[in-house]
């Protein structure tokens, strides 16, 4: 198939299991071709074919709309599912620690995992949630059963859609957050003892997972720029058995990178030929700094081998904590493995974010948050080298909130995480981004927050306590 058939395909395929409902308003051509990578005369010739064939129409001004055809009836969105030596990984005490440091009064939260929820539509959400909950009033625990609820999973593939992916809605899992996404992956394919391959340094709540389950964490060498090695994790691959792949692909915490297509379809093809399932997490996705929507490594899925997890918590609102999971061939083991863990999913907050993505300006709240986010980078990064002493390095982050730091030698980053405390400012340290001790002279700095005096004169008693150490 040519390029534009293949895209008339897809949004037919969508139409028909009812992800685009009749009269919603498709993607715009300039929005597809940014983001499916194609030119704007390709997304034309998709869309006229689409129109030539009654799936759509355009009007005037307005754009594309799915268009209405007697008799036919859309199929339900949800359908019923038919040789390195491994670490113990503990850092969970190190982590809760730091959390509750954050918490302290009057802090400055550089050391926060979360971004700041201020710019977050909060407000509006929940004033769905109360007219949703005015006008229901009789919901049961059969409501929230998995999958989860028909409409947020509709939603959710939509999104996919307009960003590049077209998914089958009867894959969604909605979750209690990514973290739960994970967890219930993880499970699905891994056993306690087995060896799990992590990015190094990963984000902690991976970490968390293996530890939950009893299995180990093997450190894969990771680039800052380009990701985890590829040919550092074939040669395990080739020395012992690993279980599954843990990985942030897209704007990774700490690091922030951003992995190249190339690289992406290589991991994905080292692990079907070793048919070794990789969960993704995905949760960073939304928050890009380019012009359009990063790939995933689902993307690239051709054995249903990647488990996509994600969630709204970082682009939306934390307070809900909904999140999903597109587990592929586990599908089915991931849902029974919802429903045993925790049920359900509650059903107020799926409606009402759900309504927010139907009706408010999702993508108008990511720009002006991507923007933000990206000015904050640069302000950081030069800060950090301005008042930090010689030999310290930034990472370079292409997405995300969080900023990599790596200490001139000889500095105890726990050291200055206990003086930095002591004036009232939180960092990550490096421990907790590796469950082998590594990275003793690296800490993490959340960039999410306005810039403000506070936040400049944290940075300039932080560059003084490392000066102090060395």
């Amino acid at each position: 198939m040519k390029l534009y058939e293949t895209l008339a395909a897809e949004v037919e395929s969508q139409v028909e299991r009812g992800v685009l409902l009749e009269g919603e308003k498709l993607p715009s051509v300039r929005q597809t071709s940014q983001h499916r990578n194609l030119s704007v005369s390709t997304v034309l010739r998709a869309y006229s074919l689409l129109e030539s064939r009654g799936v759509i129409e355009s009007r005037p001004q307005s754009g594309f709309f799915v268009r209405g055809r007697p008799g036919a009836t859309a199929r339900p969105a949800v359908q019923a599912p038919a040789l390195v030596l491994s670490s113990e990984v503990d850092v969970s005490r190190l982590v809760l620690s730091t959390l509750r440091s954050i918490r302290s009064e009057g802090a400055v939260a550089l050391g926060s995992p979360y971004p700041d929820p201020a710019p977050f539509p909060w407000t509006r959400i929940s004033q769905y949630a109360n007219a949703i909950a005015r006008r229901s009033r009789n919901w049961s625990v059969m409501d929230d059963l998995p999958p989860g609820n028909p409409e947020l999973i509709r939603q959710i593939a939509r999104r996919h859609m307009e960003n590049g992916m077209a998914v089958d809605p009867s894959e969604i899992i909605v979750t209690v957050g990514a973290t739960e996404a994970i967890n219930l992956c993880l499970q699905a394919v891994a056993r306690p003892g087995d060896v799990i391959a992590v990015e190094s340094p990963t984000f902690y709540a991976m970490l968390h997972a293996i530890e939950r389950m009893g299995m180990r964490a093997l450190e894969v060498p990771t680039d800052a720029r380009e990701g985890i090695s590829i040919e550092a994790l074939r040669a395990i691959l080739d020395q012992q058995r690993v279980a599954a792949c843990m990985v942030m692909p897209n704007f990774q915490n700490p690091l922030g990178f951003l992995m190249s297509d190339q690289r992406k379809r290589e991991l994905v093809a080292l692990l079907a030929e070793h048919d070794i399932p990789v969960i993704e997490n995905a949760v960073y996705n939304e928050l890009y700094y380019g012009d359009s929507h990063p790939t995933s490594l689902k993307a690239y899925d051709s054995k249903g081998l990647v488990l996509h997890c994600s969630s709204f918590s970082k682009s939306l609102t934390a307070n809900y904590r909904i999140g999903w999971a597109l587990p592929g061939r586990y599908t089915a083991q991931v849902e029974k493995l919802k429903f045993l863990n925790t049920l359900t999913t509650p059903s107020l907050p799926q409606l009402a974010i759900a309504d927010y993505l139907q009706r408010d300006g999702y993508d108008r709240h990511l720009r002006q948050v991507r923007k933000g986010y990206a000015q904050r980078a640069r302000m950081m990064a030069a800060a950090v080298l301005r008042f930090f002493p010689a030999g310290t390095r930034v990472s370079e982050p292409q997405g995300g909130y969080v900023l990599w730091i790596e200490l001139p030698q000889g500095v105890d980053a726990m050291k200055l995480y206990a003086r930095a405390l002591e004036r009232k400012i939180t960092v990550g340290p490096g421990h907790m981004f590796s469950a082998s001790g590594s990275y003793s002279h690296y800490i993490r700095l959340n960039y999410s927050y306005p810039w403000s005096k506070d936040i400049e004169d944290a940075l300039r008693i932080l560059g003084r306590l490392v000066g102090d150490l060395l």
